[in-house]
């Protein structure tokens, strides 16, 4: 099957091109026109519901395996931040694609789209599988170190065994959708999403729990599920950027020009990536600072980190959507309208943190009480989203100006601002903390992290400079700055 379907779109990518280039692009978004917050609204929204729908699974996968005890619970959660890094990987990869494909359709610039789209796509692919083939070998020391006991490892390789043989599958949606978003097209990747999360959702309990004719595979069914989920993922955008929008070529250029294209993707993508990498290994710390505590105190923790995180899902679509809106105005030379997405987005963060911070505070003893029956894990989880939450909105405010700056050919900011919140804030807040109050020592590092980050990448906006980094700018004859 697999065979007929990569002959086929082998065969369309070579039909003859269409009589117009416009044809192909009718459905591509100019970002560089309109309201700004508008735009962050359009393509927001759809990836909002598309990132809800794939941690809802996720939730959903969390509460199903709460069922099988508080040793499968803990387990997952010292799995979580190495999927988090193959995640990881992926975005920020993603987001190197974004940065070059964005500022080549601002600048209008069609041949360097479709080429940068295609190497993008490759160099992605190569790099995840590189990590996942030395994750398949290496993890057992990994959480190891982290703190996993003994008792954990069998739940910790029959799900990350799985995970890292399907991890390859992740990175072409994701790389896929942050291109297609850096044209204006949200749409499609959140369908994707949407229909992957589905499926996720309905193989959970029959390969969790054995209903039917399936085996009863308990943790390794929960990662199964997540890994068919993306395999239908991969062949739907494969189809969509090959067949519809023909933005892939399946030939590869001379060598030098493919390693200049995939320098230009690597100079955003690589400190994309490790800004993005700096979170699952926070998430390592915060998880090895509870493990202290005992399985309990994990299990608690990795319930109302993953519940949060559910509802922090707009913040992601904000950073999932300035890039593309800075980037095409940077590429057309337009900084005020790049300051605007900014200052949006700053707003749109805090009305959305206050009103889950308060929706959580108020439910927080009934979501505890409903993943488990624990008093210790269900303290852990009441604390955690009685005071995390209020402060995500600095944890917006840093996302979304790393994925603003990283659209502009402008890395740095991002990775200064991620790794000293991670690093820095966290990963020495958390030790301090938890000798002096234990876990709730651990939960209120957290959030004083989130609000001291918030506000010095916010000051860091007021005064950045708003233009694509020099060396990323396309040489041109004659320029007009329209602004």
């Amino acid at each position: 099957m697999t065979i007929l379907y990569v002959a086929f779109v082998w065969f369309v990518a070579y039909r003859p091109a269409m009589s117009s280039q416009q044809q192909s692009t009718k459905q591509r978004q100019k970002l560089t026109e309109g309201p700004v917050q508008g735009h962050l609204f359009r393509l927001g929204i759809p990836m909002s519901i598309g990132i809800f729908a794939v941690m809802s699974a996720a939730v959903v996968d969390t509460f199903y395996i709460s069922k099988l005890g508080t040793t499968p619970l803990a387990a997952v959660a010292f799995c979580v931040p190495l999927i988090f890094v193959i995640q990881a990987l992926s975005i920020g990869l993603g987001a190197g694609a974004s940065s070059v494909v964005s500022r080549a359709a601002g600048e209008g610039d069609h041949d360097r789209l479709s080429r940068q789209t295609t190497d993008s796509v490759l160099l992605a692919v190569l790099v995840v599988t590189g990590f996942a083939i030395v994750g398949y070998f290496s993890f057992e020391s990994i959480v190891k170190l982290a703190g996993a006991s003994e008792d954990l490892m069998p739940d910790i390789r029959a799900y990350l065994q799985i995970s890292f043989i399907g991890s390859a599958f992740i990175v072409g949606p994701m790389v896929a959708g942050n291109i297609l978003r850096a044209l204006g097209d949200a749409r499609i990747p959140s369908m994707t999403m949407v229909a992957g999360a589905i499926i996720n959702l309905v193989l959970d309990p029959f390969l969790i729990f054995g209903i039917g004719p399936f085996p009863r595979m308990e943790v390794a069914g929960a990662a199964l599920a997540t890994v068919l989920s993306n395999v239908f993922a991969i062949v739907v955008m494969g189809w969509y950027m090959v067949v519809k929008e023909r933005l892939i070529t399946l030939h590869l250029p001379p060598w030098r020009e493919l390693s200049n294209s995939w320098g230009r993707v690597l100079k955003v993508g690589i400190p994309a990536t490790a800004t993005n990498i700096a979170n699952p290994i926070t998430i390592f710390i915060v998880t090895a600072a509870f493990a202290v505590y005992g399985d309990t105190a994990v299990a608690g923790f990795g319930v109302a980190s993953r519940v949060e995180f559910l509802f922090a899902i707009p913040l992601l679509a904000l950073s999932a959507s300035i890039g593309p809106i800075t980037g095409q105005n940077g590429g057309a030379e337009m900084p005020i309208r790049v300051r605007e997405a900014f200052q949006a987005s700053f707003k749109l963060c805090v009305i959305w943190a206050t009103g889950t911070g308060i929706v959580l505070f108020v439910l927080s003893g009934s979501i505890a009480s409903l993943f488990s029956k624990d008093p210790a894990v269900q303290e852990v989880m009441r604390v955690f989203l009685t005071l995390v939450p209020f402060t995500a909105v600095g944890y917006g405010i840093v996302i979304t100006t790393a994925a603003g700056f990283n659209a502009l050919g402008r890395p740095l900011p991002g990775m200064i601002m991620t790794f000293g919140r991670s690093f820095l804030l966290i990963g020495v807040g958390v030790w301090i903390g938890g000798f002096f109050y234990g876990t709730t020592g651990i939960i209120l590092a957290l959030a004083l992290a989130n609000i001291v980050s918030g506000s010095l990448a916010f000051l860091w906006v007021r005064q950045a400079d708003m233009r694509v980094a020099p060396s990323s700018r396309k040489t041109k004859t004659t320029k007009k700055s329209r602004n």
